[in-house]
């Protein structure tokens, strides 16, 4: 691969699972220092207003215990722990530079007593079976190419009643926006990008991947596939966001 401005990145659609997983790696890795500002500033900081969306949705009646899979910087488990103050969270990763970014903010904010971070593979959870009333991801399904598995692995550590909850960005089936995000998301951002990101091709790779996720009722579909019953969607912003979520039964 090339370095620097003119790196590329092969499309999803192109690579096997492994060489995705190793482009995944690296790519999270080059891009760790700007994560936080790039996602704030191309979403218009509506990731702040989808995340917030998602942990009101959140319900803790048995472990009090959350976990965030593909938890990178933490944003999402710091929004829990503000919101809920009784629950622990253990959030996890498999990228080692984004999880030490994530540490850094939660000492920052005092709350690392409450949120303990690791690095682990969402494909292997190293968790007991029913172990956490939510078990939660935000903006990370979309980098796992064996998504089944993954949400197996989330439906397994979730107790009996417990939530699995996705949060992901998608193309938007809104027809009158439709013209307008592809514009945006293959043209617009990844010109933001070069000026800020020190690997602009990332954003072409997120791009690619927004393209490429499956539906919202495909997905559905693969979270009761799963085993999750009442499964939810919830369009955010014309649709470029969703949250699902579904229940563990046996409750």
């Amino acid at each position: 691969m090339d370095s620097g401005a003119d790196k590329k990145y092969p499309s999803v659609r192109e690579i096997t699972e492994t060489e995705r997983i190793g482009m995944v790696k690296e790519m999270f890795s080059t891009i760790t220092k700007k994560y936080d500002f790039l996602n704030h500033l191309l979403s218009l900081r509506r990731d702040v207003a989808w995340r917030r969306f998602t942990v009101k949705k959140m319900r803790f009646f048995n472990t009090a215990r959350l976990l965030d899979v593909a938890c990178g910087t933490a944003d999402l488990s710091i929004d829990a722990a503000r919101r809920y103050n009784q629950i622990n969270i253990t959030g996890i990763d498999f990228v080692h530079e984004m999880l030490e970014a994530g540490r850094q903010k939660i000492q920052k904010k005092g709350l690392g007593r409450r949120i303990v971070l690791m690095q682990s593979d969402a494909l292997e959870l190293p968790f007991c079976d029913n172990s956490f009333d939510v078990v939660a991801v935000a903006f990370g399904v979309r980098n796992m190419p064996n998504r089944e598995k993954a949400l197996k692995e989330m439906l397994r550590v979730a107790v009996p009643g417990g939530s699995v909850m996705v949060l992901e960005m998608t193309f938007t089936q809104n027809r009158l926006f439709k013209v307008i995000y592809h514009i945006y998301l293959n043209y617009l951002l990844p010109r933001l990008a070069k000026h800020f990101s020190p690997n602009p091709a990332a954003y072409h790779y997120l791009a690619d991947s927004i393209m490429n996720f499956p539906n919202p009722d495909a997905f559905a579909a693969m979270m009761e596939a799963a085993g999750m019953v009442n499964v939810q969607k919830y369009p955010l912003t014309l649709g470029v966001t969703y949250l699902h979520t579904g229940i563990k039964p046996g409750a």
